[in-house]
C-alpha cells in the first residue's frame, strides 16, 4: 500500500466520514506476543503456554494480548498515512476499544481507517479515527477502536 500524503491539517476536514486508508498487513508472531509479556509482564498461559493452549484454549493456539494488538495502531497508522504541515503527532487516547476476536499466534492483520472528525484545538487540530483492525481469513475485525490524535501545528 502507497502511504496516504495529506498535504496540511486544513486538508483533513474534507475527509471526514470517509475511509482513508487500508493499511499493509502486519504479522503477529509468536517472537512478537513473547516480547510484549516479557515487556508488560502480562504473562498468561494462553499467550505463551503453546502446549497448554493447544489442548486447552478454545483457539487450539496461543493469541496476542489485546493491548499488543492495541499497540500495533501506531505502525499501522504510521504506514498508511502521513499529515504534512506539522510538528508533531501525539497519542491523545482513546474513546472506546473492543476485541471482538483472538489473534491466534502467526496471524496476518490490518487496519481500515476512518476519519470520523476534526476540530481545533490550541497549537493545532484533533482528529478521531475509527480504526477497524482485521484478521487475514476472519469474519469478525480483531480491535475497533475511536483514536484521538492531536496534530501540533
Amino acid at each position: 500500500m502507497t502511504q496516504r500524503i495529506i498535504g496540511s491539517p486544513d486538508e483533513l476536514t474534507a475527509l471526514v466520514g470517509q475511509e482513508v486508508a487500508v493499511t499493509d498487513s502486519i504479522h503477529v508472531s509468536q517472537d512478537r506476543i513473547d516480547a510484549f509479556a516479557e515487556a508488560t509482564g502480562d504473562k498468561q498461559w494462553i499467550h505463551l503456554d503453546r502446549e497448554r493452549s493447544r489442548k486447552e484454549s478454545p483457539y487450539g493456539t496461543t493469541v496476542a494480548h489485546g493491548f499488543l494488538t492495541l499497540s500495533l495502531l501506531t505502525p499501522l497508522l504510521h504506514s498508511a498515512i502521513r499529515v504534512n504541515g506539522v510538528r508533531m503527532g501525539i497519542n491523545y487516547g482513546l474513546d472506546r476499544v473492543r476485541f471482538p476476536a483472538a489473534v491466534p499466534s502467526g496471524s496476518n492483520i490490518r487496519a481500515r481507517i476512518k476519519l470520523l472528525s476534526v476540530e481545533d484545538i490550541s497549537g493545532g487540530i484533533q482528529a478521531k479515527w475509527a480504526v477497524t483492525v482485521e484478521r487475514e481469513g476472519a469474519e469478525k475485525p480483531v480491535c475497533a477502536a475511536e483514536w484521538l490524535v492531536r496534530y501540533l501545528t
